[in-house]
């Protein structure tokens, strides 16, 4: 494992523990792509655009099933 990819799960640990005390809930789908940055498979911004979509997805169903 490169010391990068060290670097980055332990930032991901970070920010899930960070969460976890927060109440936040992490869903799996954001746990794969910090897996997949963490592997050096996705750029921050890509991660940060995929997280974007998936959550405004999940924005308009919810929306949607409330009309």
């Amino acid at each position: 494992m490169s010391p990068m990819m060290k670097k980055r799960l332990a930032a991901v640990k970070t920010a899930d523990a960070i969460n976890a005390i927060e109440g936040a809930p992490i869903s799996s789908y954001a746990r794969t792509l910090s897996v997949n940055w963490a592997r050096g498979e996705l750029t921050g911004n890509q991660m940060k655009a995929a997280l974007l979509a998936y959550h405004r997805k999940v924005a308009e169903q919810e929306r949607r099933s409330r009309v």
